[in-house]
């Protein structure tokens, strides 16, 4: 039988982060994202991929959010964070899709 030495308790180990925590969303991202989430018509936005290193261009700030397009269910949208770029999905009622992305177009 090996007989290991005991780690000394002022070592801590490393564990990851819990499922599903999304590290590179800045605080401007979670205040923009909580912001559409207490929109009428919303059900919810899913955080999606993100890309390191990307912008949405000049002029555009941490927590800015752009929509891209409407599909079934609700509106594809980006978020500037502070390390690059976050796809999102938000998921609205249906027939309020026009309404919602306006509005958050009238935002940037």
């Amino acid at each position: 039988m090996i007989d290991f030495p005991s780690i000394p308790t002022s070592y801590h180990i490393h564990t990851m982060p819990s499922r599903g925590r999304h590290q590179s969303t800045s605080k401007e991202c979670r205040a923009s994202i909580k912001k559409i989430e207490a929109m009428d018509g919303v059900i919810g936005v899913i955080i999606g991929r993100s890309y390191g290193g990307k912008s949405l261009g000049p002029g555009s700030s941490t927590g800015t959010i752009k929509v891209q397009r409407q599909i079934s269910g609700g509106i594809k949208a980006v978020t500037q964070s502070a390390k690059g770029l976050q796809e999102l999905y938000i998921r609205t009622e249906s027939g309020k899709e026009i309404e919602i992305a306006d509005a958050i177009t009238r935002w940037a």
